[in-house]
């Protein structure tokens, strides 16, 4: 048996790297940090490292190469960690944590052999890597005194760079100041809702609507108040009394509707009967097929409605960059939340993205990719009618990344069972049943939200003709 120094420390780290065996974190043929890198991380000499590693090497744990680093030895199994039950009073969770639990679980992660018909997923082709490395490389290569956090609200080159392209973009008028850099439109309705509902607060949600939002809202205590959508956007006669309201209305989400004059001035007129705060979610204004750009609520109401904006329809869902255009006596407290939150979003990518935007290139490249996903969106109407043809009813495809097909004459509850077929083709199909609050709207008819920006045209075709057969064998 090898000597121990440094006993003590050796076996902690002996004791470290079995459990990291057993509970699955290192399988067999990986490689262990080298005895360098683990006596920094432990603060250790080599000497004591390179002890502990023969001792597992002499126990069979390690394998040992000569002028490499030593491996995890073949034939041992994970073993399951046992769970032992703790006592209720140490189990307790709090509210929030209890209606987190309450709300139905997401969905898993899966990959499909055909076509995965997301909605809000990219084609990795279409990211403007070499531009966006030339802007991360020129942040980077930025040198500053300290490395110290940053303003919470965000870079003040960033917030500066948005005001302008939403100006140009979006008929925007803000300050720089009313501009909250967030980690994905997530974030900025997790903050809304926790700055602005309090449990037992009512808030108004379009039904069918965004899910995560209605999540974000309901975890924070809220109540909501499901108001049906029809080809004019969230209905406005006779809205309740709530604190919020949550909107999509340049592009409903999911039937694609646009909301109309009317409706707009009657929703922000209800909002100062009511003291409502209204977020306005623009989360792909940047696609309009053939029909002219629809100016936010915000223009309208800029001390009525907080304004979430996003580059997870336009770069990447990866990156995690949002932001939130916030009145302007509400920007300290959103400031304060965010530095609670996370101190700051990561301040390299917002570097890059300020540049990318003051550049023109942030403009380029939608308008690039406004173009395919113009191509993708023309290959799918055309393989949907090409396929289905009266089988299907579409609708919401004048804007956005996504349409909505009924299947005609197919009862809702069949839903379930024809995604069940399609996946089982080898095709990601998903139902529209989810995004509805009420039973009471939910159309007779079974409906799918098909994405479409993730795939190339051929691809696109080829998932439709399998879709095709899935639809024909449900009647």
């Amino acid at each position: 048996m090898v000597q121990l120094e440094g006993q003590g420390i050796a076996r902690r780290i002996i004791a470290a790297i079995k459990q990291r065996i057993h509970g699955g974190e290192y399988h067999p043929g990986d490689r262990l940090p080298s005895s360098r890198a683990l006596a920094l991380e432990w603060g250790v000499s080599r000497t004591t490292v390179t002890a502990a590693y023969a001792q597992l090497i002499g126990e069979g744990y390690l394998l040992n190469r000569p002028g490499a680093r030593a491996v995890v030895a073949r034939g041992l199994a994970a073993a399951p960690i046992p769970k032992v039950a703790a006592p209720a009073s140490e189990r307790t969770l709090s509210d929030f944590a209890e209606r987190l639990l309450a709300l139905p679980a997401p969905a898993r992660f899966q990959t499909y052999r055909v076509a995965d018909l997301r909605y809000g997923d990219l084609n990795g082709a279409d990211f403007p890597m070499l531009p966006w490395r030339r802007a991360l490389n020129r942040a980077s290569l930025r040198r500053t005194e300290r490395l110290r956090y940053s303003d919470p609200q965000g870079s003040a080159p960033l917030r500066a760079a948005l005001q302008s392209y939403l100006w140009r973009a979006r008929g925007i008028s803000c300050a720089p100041e009313q501009i909250v850099v967030v980690n994905g439109s997530q974030q900025g309705l997790d903050l809304c809702a926790r700055l602005l509902l309090n449990p037992s607060d009512r808030f108004v949600m379009e039904d069918p609507g965004y899910v995560l939002a209605r999540h974000a809202f309901a975890a924070a205590g809220g109540v909501a108040v499901p108001v049906a959508v029809d080809r004019e956007g969230i209905r406005t006669d006779g809205l309740p009394a709530a604190r919020l309201a949550y909107v999509t209305p340049s592009h409903q989400y999911p039937l694609g509707s646009v909301l109309s004059a009317a409706r707009r001035r009657a929703l922000l007129d209800w909002a100062v009967e009511a003291g409502a705060v209204i977020v306005e979610d623009d989360y792909d204004g940047e696609y309009r097929h053939g029909v002219a750009p629809i100016p936010p609520l915000q223009t309208s109401a800029p001390d009525t409605v907080i304004y979430l904006g996003t580059v997870s329809k336009t770069l990447s869902p990866t990156l995690r960059l949002g932001y939130l255009v916030v009145p302007p006596d509400l920007c300290g407290v959103f400031a304060e939340a965010k530095r609670l939150t996370d101190r700051h979003t990561p301040l390299l990518e917002q570097e890059a993205l300020a540049e990318f935007l003051a550049s023109g290139g942030y403009e380029r490249h939608i308008r690039s990719i406004r173009r395919r996903n113009a191509e993708r969106r023309a290959a799918l109407l055309q393989a949907l009618a090409t396929e289905c043809g009266s089988r299907l009813t579409v609708a919401g495809a004048d804007t956005g990344l996504h349409v909505v097909a009924w299947l005609n004459g197919v009862p809702a509850e069949r839903e379930a069972s024809i995604v069940e077929a399609a996946r089982a083709a080898g095709i990601g199909l998903y139902p529209i049943g989810p995004l509805y609050a009420s039973p009471l709207e939910r159309p007779a008819e079974a409906g799918f939200v098909i994405g479409y920006a993730a795939h190339d045209v051929d691809v696109i075709r080829r998932g439709i003709a399998g879709l095709a057969e899935v639809f024909a064998a449900a009647g």
